[in-house]
């Protein structure tokens, strides 16, 4: 079961499932999720401080969030504690769930999207065009974990 504490100095900032995220991305893109190198012991805390969003969700039938970075925490106006426990469905207006759901089918299919545009939604109503995000499959050793998203650029509308 996976640490639901906020990531922090206590519990390596979720190092184990950030391993994940960063193979399963390394795995999938080629590329690394961070442009300098960090020692692997050291990544987790720099993909929680990094200038851009990272999250994820499990793969339960309506999939709850399971990380959030502080970019992601900061830009949907969340705290941790009320992003994880959310459905990333939530995440996008009603009017885009169809989108949404398509570019998760097709990330489950060919494992990831490094294109995806769209708009959501802050815990506070206030709506953000992202561009270009990259989502992903994370995978455990026996090939199941959930899905990321990576989301370096967006605009306020």
């Amino acid at each position: 079961m996976q640490d639901k504490s906020k990531p922090s100095d206590n519990n390596h900032f979720h190092l184990v499932h950030i391993r994940l995220l960063v193979s399963s991305f390394k795995i999938l893109t080629g590329e690394n999720i961070l442009a300098s190198d960090c020692d692997i012991d050291n990544i987790s805390r720099e993909i929680f401080f990094a200038p851009f969003a990272v999250m994820s969700h499990g793969l339960e039938a309506d999939p709850i969030f399971n990380y959030a970075n502080q970019c992601a925490l900061d830009l949907f106006e969340m705290t941790w504690e009320d992003f994880i426990k959310q459905p990333s469905r939530l995440s996008a207006e009603a009017d885009s769930q169809e989108e949404r759901n398509r570019i998760l089918k097709k990330v489950s299919e060919n494992g990831y999207v490094d294109d995806y545009t769209g708009v959501r939604i802050t815990n506070q109503g206030k709506r953000f065009q992202i561009k270009d995000a990259i989502v992903w499959n994370v995978v455990d050793q026996d090939r199941h974990y959930g899905q990321a998203a990576l989301i370096r650029d967006w605009a306020f509308m």
